[in-house]
């Protein structure tokens, strides 16, 4: 038995949001909203959806440029990053945080979810990750090298959840002053787990990039499996 993938459309506010699914071998189990970086559900996040149904996780990976240019896939290289940063400085922030709520809401109803769902995200992926945990969409989450969190901290005490944190040491958007940042809003949380990659680069767990580094990728990985079987 394989995993089997497909592009469902769900319900959002003013219209359809594209998402793919990727379902386990079982057919079941527990659910993963998986947040795209800023360059669109391409290969890679594809990719990485597959990777965790492999595991046992019914994945959903909401398009979250559909309003603007729905199924964009984009590359890391000039023009594609500057055409990423563009549609990410168009989002209106309360609108992307109602597609969340409706990605989570489609996840947590589809018949092959058993249990809890958690969310992983990866730079703006990981801030949408860590905004929908401060939102109680879901039941655990999973940042990686998330940008911006650090300035979203006022939202910190809401989240009620358990946290994984992944950061980069070498991270040129995320400097470790503001990993610490980040800790020290948790540091009554309970459950809020961090990790820091020696000699690691945003990025880093992108097989598709050049700052991908397989160990901190395959570490990042387990801890994260970990993770996922205790609070889910």
């Amino acid at each position: 038995m394989t995993v089997r993938s497909s592009w469902i459309d769900v319900a959002a506010d003013g219209g359809t949001m594209p998402a793919y699914l990727a379902l386990p071998p079982t057919g079941k189990g527990p659910g993963i909203l998986l947040f795209q970086e800023i360059f669109g559900v391409n290969s890679h996040i594809r990719g990485v959806a597959d990777q965790y149904a492999q595991a046992g996780y019914v994945v959903l990976a909401p398009d979250v440029f559909w309003r603007a240019e729905p199924h964009i896939e984009l590359g890391y290289a000039e023009p594609d990053m500057s055409r990423a940063i563009a549609l990410m400085q168009q989002l209106d922030p309360a609108r992307t945080l109602s597609d969340a709520a409706a990605a989570a809401k489609a996840l947590r109803s589809r018949p092959e979810v058993t249990g809890k769902i958690a969310a992983i995200g990866y730079c703006f992926g990981g801030r949408m990750s860590y905004l929908s945990a401060s939102e109680g969409l879901v039941d655990a989450a999973v940042p990686y090298y998330g940008g911006g969190i650090q300035d979203k901290l006022d939202v910190a005490s809401k989240i009620k959840v358990p946290m994984l944190f992944h950061y980069a040491e070498n991270d040129g958007h995320i400097p470790l002053s503001a990993v610490e940042q980040v800790k020290a809003a948790f540091k009554s949380h309970g459950n809020a787990e961090f990790h820091v990659y020696p000699g690691a680069d945003h990025g880093f767990n992108c097989w598709d990039r050049g700052a991908y580094q397989q160990k901190a990728s395959a570490l990042a990985l387990g801890r994260t499996l970990q993770f996922l079987v205790q609070n889910l």
